[in-house]
């Protein structure tokens, strides 16, 4: 089965920064694109950051300037540099890749763990 690991969350004060990772490991034929999201109690899940296999990146209006995603293809890994944080980013954040697990099989969307990110003021 395949399973998406993130690690990088924690507690930080206004104005610093964390690093988030996530990882893929099981059977993977091919990744397409990869994003993190985020959902704050009372809140809808949105989408913070996104990258296409092609290193497109989209930002949510919110973090434009802070927050850079990146990817390691060769780790099945997707990041995110967060700088600058504010007590609205506070947020449990989740990784996403469209994965193939096969050749004979179709793309589907894996989810991590979550990551909770609490900023305090």
């Amino acid at each position: 089965q395949v399973q998406l690991v993130e690690s990088g969350g924690g507690l930080v004060q206004a104005g610093g920064s964390l690093r988030l990772s996530c990882a893929a490991s099981g059977n993977i034929f091919s990744i397409n694109a990869m994003g993190w999201f985020r959902q704050a109690p009372g809140k809808q899940r949105e989408l913070v950051a996104a990258i296409t296999s092609g290193g497109t990146t989209n930002y949510a209006d919110s973090v434009k300037g802070r927050f850079t995603i990146s990817r390691l293809n060769a780790k099945k890994a997707v990041y995110l540099q967060m700088n600058s944080l504010k007590p609205e980013d506070t947020a449990v954040y989740y990784c996403k890749m469209g994965i193939q697990p096969s050749p004979r099989r179709n793309e589907y969307d894996y989810w991590g763990q979550g990551t909770q990110v609490t900023v305090s003021s």
